[in-house]
């Protein structure tokens, strides 16, 4: 742990006994970020020790007899011994209900170190599994690239790359209308599952699903997706992950938090919908902002603010 204090900073820096970087705790704003999902964890718990241990520091000084100029040794003073009076929450230890009802007389639960998932760039996850397989079989990625097989690693590069794609539209929604946040790459559980994009905004709150398919003709009617012919779980895996973000954000925060499913086509030269599924939705890419914005005003700011202020926390999601 190597504390750095400088120009109005003041950061943790986490490193593994053999110099590998971990990540960095911002202890003014409390949070922090890993190098990759995989250390958040170690990052998470270092920080947490770090603290136990300056409060344990802090608590000994406070009851250390003090030495007078007589060289007699004095009793701390009642001033020092005695416990401090509770401090006021910090912004960062509200929850989603405190945040819409502001009521203050509601008691906060110690806040948990988190990491901020807003410095997740859009396909971390993904770019990071298709990185593991070429790293894995650099001589098969090459030859797989050149003769044009599919593989796992292609698969994940691929599927990085449209969410990145997302990513773009949705930063122009964000300049038209800045009541629109997002996420990306939200690590859910412990089982290497993620969430492309979380959208936050006035038009209510959305999982988006980035489905890269280059060329592709695509068709959906109800609940079949069609992806050149053959039918893809899209829809099924769309709507649980909805489902499920729902449940998570609706505990976080206290109240009922909707989450429609949305899935995103990238790149596909053909895209037809007869009709939309029911609790998911099907949109090109460029057409996602204008889909957005037809949502109209269901959301308050208060409310945004909320539940962005919770989904951000990687301890909502693990």
């Amino acid at each position: 742990m190597n504390r750095w204090r400088r120009y109005g900073k003041d950061r943790l820096y986490v490193e593994t006994p053999d110099g590998t970087k971990v990540g960095f705790w911002d202890l003014v704003a409390d949070s922090g970020k890993a190098e990759s999902p995989e250390q958040e964890a170690a990052l998470l718990a270092a920080v947490a020790d770090w603290k136990s241990s300056s409060r344990l520091a802090k608590a000994a000084t406070a009851t250390t007899p003090v030495v007078a100029t007589d060289g007699t040794t004095e009793a701390p003073s009642l001033a020092a011994a005695a416990p401090r009076a509770p401090e006021a929450p910090s912004p960062h230890a509200v929850d989603c209900h405190d945040a819409v009802s502001a009521a203050p007389s509601q008691p906060v639960e110690p806040m948990r170190p988190w990491v901020d998932l807003a410095t997740n760039a859009a396909g971390t996850e993904a770019r990071e599994r298709a990185q593991a397989a070429r790293d894995s079989a650099p001589v098969k990625t090459a030859l797989a690239r050149v003769l044009g097989i599919h593989t796992n690693e292609r698969a994940w590069r691929i599927g990085a790359d449209g969410e990145e794609k997302v990513a773009a539209q949705l930063a122009k929604l964000a300049r038209k209308d800045p009541r629109w946040q997002f996420l990306h790459a939200i690590p859910v559980g412990n089982r290497g599952s993620d969430i492309d994009h979380i959208i936050i905004g006035p038009g209510g709150v959305f999982t988006a699903n980035a489905k890269h398919h280059p060329g592709a003709k695509i068709w959906v009617g109800g609940n079949t997706f069609m992806v050149n012919g053959a039918k893809q779980p899209y829809i099924r895996n769309a709507r649980h992950e909805a489902q499920h973000a729902a449940k998570i954000l609706t505990a976080a925060c206290g109240f009922p938090v909707h989450v429609e499913g949305l899935i995103v086509t990238v790149n596909a030269r053909d895209v037809v919908v007869k009709n939309q599924p029911e609790d998911v939705s099907v949109t090109p890419r460029m057409q996602v902002a204008r889909w957005l914005l037809r949502h109209g005003d269901i959301l308050t700011v208060e409310s945004i603010a909320a539940i962005y202020e919770v989904a951000r926390r990687s301890t909502t999601w693990r």
